[in-house]
């Protein structure tokens, strides 16, 4: 069973919007400054339920505060062993929620992904990679924490939203040189 440390119904923080974000235990990376070092063990924070793993698709359902999708954090929730657990959720949350966005961060890099990992990647919208690099740190990016991570936009927005990070993905696209200075990536 996956483990998690957290998990936020309303958060305006971990991506663009209002979301709900879940903080997965368990990370192979042990990046020196990382911030949630508590989550670095598996048999760390509780086990993920299917009670909350009910809580979590109503309140993406909930209209009274509406959300704008799922964030999954960490730890990690491409460590191995939360992979088939993150990929029941993400299919899920795709198949009963799905004018929502998904947004993953990740310390491992996408060229590095087994292909469980890459199943559920495929389902989501928004890829961060890349292990937190201390030397790299910079606190004016946006999503990320050092400058070798990398944004990677997977799926077209839904509707008409104009978040900042759909704004600044057009213009990387028109600008590839730009993307890549800025760790921004359109992949397709």
């Amino acid at each position: 069973m996956m483990r998690i440390h957290r998990y936020y119904a309303v958060d305006i923080v971990n991506g663009p919007g209002t979301r709900c974000t879940l903080f997965v235990a368990g990370c192979e990376h042990q990046c020196r400054g990382c911030y949630n070092q508590s989550t670095w063990r598996l048999d760390s924070g509780v086990p993920f339920t299917l009670e909350m793993e009910e809580q979590l698709i109503a309140d993406l359902k909930d209209q009274r505060i509406p959300r704008q999708g799922l964030s999954l954090s960490g730890g990690d929730p491409l460590h191995p062993h939360n992979v088939p657990h993150i990929r029941r959720l993400v299919k899920r949350v795709r198949r009963e929620c799905p004018d929502k966005d998904i947004w993953l961060w990740t310390g491992y890099e996408m060229a590095e992904l087994s292909a469980a990992q890459r199943e559920v990647v495929d389902e989501i919208d928004v890829l961060i990679d890349g292990r937190f690099v201390e030397a790299e740190k910079d606190a004016r990016l946006l999503w990320r924490g050092s400058r070798n991570q990398k944004i990677w936009y997977l799926r077209q927005p839904q509707g008409d939203r104009t978040e900042d990070h759909t704004a600044q993905r057009h213009a990387n696209q028109r600008d590839p040189q730009r993307a890549r200075r800025e760790g921004t990536v359109q992949h397709q």
